[in-house]
């Protein structure tokens, strides 16, 4: 009995080793086939493979949400220029969903200090905003870098009180009124050092406060840009002087991006800058809608806006020489008058 259970064990075991060899036989060639399946060698599928699992680790890390501020308030809620366009049209949302940002908050602010705060406390991912408080900000130790410069035309206009001075002299022993850290508080000063007045008062107001303290001849000019300066003079104000006349002392833009963002999305600056060309190009192709879009977010007409904001000025690559060149000046007046905490080289904060 014994024998014969033995050897019906055995006949058993045999079965169960041959089945198991069968099954891995035949894994194996369902494997070779699948690998041969390509419609190419086996270097090629292979490479295909190790790309796709590159892009996809190069965008596990990227935040889901792009968190954007910019300077102004309008019922929009978007910037100006391509960036503006780029958001209004849905360009910039299609690229950048791309690399699995899904949505993009934007967030107006007064001015460029308060945004840069947003920016360094890291409610902030990224910023358009002038070049002085972008300075300034990584002067004083702001993780950030510039990755772009969208505009460098920007005109700041100084304009006086009715029935108040009349040329940039008579603002000797003046109160004027600036936004602190602004392109146009740098304007201001450089230009009063042109002028050779020396015996004045700054102080800090926003716009409509500022605007407001005009009327009330509470200072003697204050600073403005755009279409609002151009509605202040229309009503009689004293055109002082703009930024046109003084070429080194005009205002640029900054797109800055977080060091900590960065360290999510390295590519972000190059993802960034071509959905940007990308917006700006289609921009290019509908002037009339574009200029419309402008006054829309600045309550104002198209022709005014085209005035303001030509499309000539909006550069078509992230940085020139002719914008680099007066960042460099901007930066160097700035630590000059102490305003920017210590020097820098602006090729150590540009990201190309």
């Amino acid at each position: 009995m014994k024998q014969a259970y033995r050897e019906i064990q055995g006949k058993r075991s045999r079965k169960i080793r041959f089945a198991l060899l069968t099954t891995i036989m035949m894994a194996m060639l369902v494997l070779q086939a699948c690998g041969n399946n390509t419609g190419g060698n086996g270097a090629s599928a292979s490479g295909g493979s190790n790309t796709e699992k590159a892009g996809e680790e190069a965008t596990s890390n990227v935040p889901a949400v792009l968190n954007f501020g910019f300077i102004g308030s309008n019922k929009l809620n978007v910037p100006g220029g391509a960036e503006g366009w780029g958001f209004y049209k849905g360009i910039i949302q299609e690229e950048l969903k791309k690399y699995g940002i899904t949505e993009v908050k934007l967030t107006g602010f007064p001015n460029g200090p308060d945004q840069t705060e947003s920016l360094i406390s890291g409610r902030l991912d990224i910023g358009s905003l002038g070049d002085t408080p972008a300075i300034i900000a990584y002067a004083s130790g702001a993780k950030t870098r510039l990755i772009s410069q969208s505009s460098a035309n920007t005109i700041g206009y100084l304009i006086g009180k009715k029935d108040g001075p009349k040329t940039v002299k008579e603002l000797q022993g003046k109160t004027i009124a600036i936004q602190k850290g602004s392109f146009m508080h740098r304007y201001v000063v450089g230009l009063l050092q042109e002028e050779g007045v020396t015996d004045y008062k700054l102080v800090h107001m926003l716009i409509p406060d500022a605007t407001a303290a005009l009327a009330r001849g509470d200072v003697d000019a204050t600073t403005n840009l755009g279409v609002p300066a151009l509605k202040l003079i229309d009503q009689g104000y004293t055109h002082l002087d703009d930024a046109s006349k003084h070429p080194n002392l005009l205002g640029s833009s900054a797109t800055v991006v977080s060091e900590d963002y960065l360290a999510k999305f390295p590519d972000f600056p190059k993802v960034w800058n071509e959905a940007r060309e990308k917006a700006l190009a289609d921009l290019k192709q509908h002037e009339d809608e574009y200029y419309q879009f402008l006054a829309e977010i600045g309550d104002t007409t198209p022709e005014l806006a085209k005035q303001v904001n030509p499309i000539s000025d909006i550069k078509d690559t992230a940085f020139t020489d002719e914008g680099t060149k007066l960042l460099d000046g901007t930066k160097n007046f700035l630590v000059e008058e102490k305003l920017a905490k210590k020097d820098f080289n602006i090729s150590d904060w540009q990201l190309k």
